[in-house]
C-alpha cells in the first residue's frame, strides 16, 4: 500500500498577505479578554465579512430580516447551549463566547469552506478558546466545543469536520491525534433516573490515536497511545495502547503490527 504525504498549496501572495494581515489583526484585538469588547469585535468583523461592508447599526426603517442578522452578529444578542449549563463557569464562559460565536459564524460565512485560510483562523481562535492549543494543530470547519476552557489539544493533532467536543468535565487530545469527521468526544454524563444529575469526568486521546468516522468515546474513557476506535464505534471503556477496538461497545479487535512484541503476544494469548 503506498503512502501519499500531504501537498503544499497556497493561496496567491497577494490573497495570502491579506489572509495573515486580517488574521493577525484578530488576534491582537483578542488579547483583549473584556467580553464587551471582544463582542464589538467579532460583530464588526462578521459584519463585514458577511455583508462587506464596515458595521452601522439597523435603523427602524431598515427591513426586519436585515434587522435579525445585523443584531445576531453581535454575540449578545445569541445564546449558546452551554450556557444554559448549571455547572458553567460564567466568568470564563463569558471571555470565550464571542470567540466561539465567531468561529461557528465563520464557519458557515462565505469564506468558511477556504481550507488554507480557515486552518489558520480557527488554530488563531484556539489559542484564545481552549486551555492549551499546542503547534501545528489542523481543525476543520464544523467543529464545535462546549466550554472551550476546558479542552486541551496537543501539538500536530488533527479536527476533522463537524466534530463534537464536549468539554464540559475535561478533554485532552495528546499530542499527533485524529479524530475524524462527525466523531463524538465527551466529558459529562447523565444519572439514568434524573438526567439534571451531571457527573463530569477526564477524557484522554492519545497520543498518536485515532477517532474514526462518527465514532464516539464516552465520558472518562482513555483512548491510549494509539489506540484506535474503528467508524460507528462506541467507546465504553480504555482502549488499550495499540489497540483497535470496533463496535457498539467498542471491543478489541486487533493490536496494530507497529505495537511492541510484548503487547502482540499478550493480545494473542487472548
Amino acid at each position: 500500500m503506498p503512502r501519499y504525504e500531504y501537498r503544499n498549496l497556497s493561496p496567491t501572495p497577494r490573497a495570502e498577505k491579506a489572509f495573515l494581515s486580517w488574521i493577525d489583526s484578530l488576534d491582537r484585538e483578542f488579547m483583549n479578554r473584556d467580553p464587551e469588547y471582544r463582542s464589538v469585535v467579532v460583530r464588526d468583523a462578521l459584519h463585514q465579512l458577511y455583508l462587506g461592508r464596515p458595521y452601522a447599526p439597523p435603523d427602524s426603517g431598515t427591513p426586519l430580516a436585515i434587522q435579525i442578522q445585523v443584531h445576531s452578529f453581535d454575540s449578545r444578542n445569541a445564546t449558546l447551549e452551554p450556557e444554559y449549563y448549571g455547572d458553567v463557569d460564567a466568568a470564563k464562559y463569558a471571555e470565550r463566547k464571542p470567540l466561539i460565536w465567531f468561529w461557528m459564524m465563520y464557519d458557515r460565512s462565505p469564506v468558511g469552506l477556504n481550507h488554507w485560510l480557515g486552518y489558520r483562523v480557527r488554530a488563531m481562535l484556539a489559542r484564545h478558546v481552549f486551555k492549551h492549543c499546542g503547534k501545528n494543530v489542523k481543525i476543520f470547519h464544523g467543529v464545535e466545543v462546549s466550554y472551550g476552557y476546558n479542552l486541551t489539544v496537543e501539538d500536530n493533532c488533527v479536527i476533522h469536520k463537524y466534530v463534537l467536543l464536549d468539554d464540559r468535565g475535561e478533554i485532552i487530545i495528546h499530542e499527533g491525534s485524529s479524530i475524524s469527521d462527525y466523531a463524538n468526544v465527551y466529558s459529562h454524563a447523565h444519572d439514568l433516573n434524573d438526567g439534571m444529575i451531571v457527573t463530569n469526568q477526564k477524557t484522554e486521546i492519545g497520543p498518536r490515536a485515532r477517532i474514526t468516522y462518527h465514532a464516539t468515546v464516552l465520558s472518562g474513557v482513555h483512548v491510549a497511545e494509539h489506540g484506535l476506535v474503528g467508524s460507528m464505534g462506541v467507546a465504553s471503556k480504555k482502549v488499550e495502547p495499540y489497540h483497535v477496538v470496533a463496535g457498539v461497545p467498542a471491543k478489541p479487535v486487533k493490536v496494530k503490527p507497529i505495537a511492541p512484541e510484548e503487547l502482540r503476544k499478550a493480545y494473542e494469548k487472548g
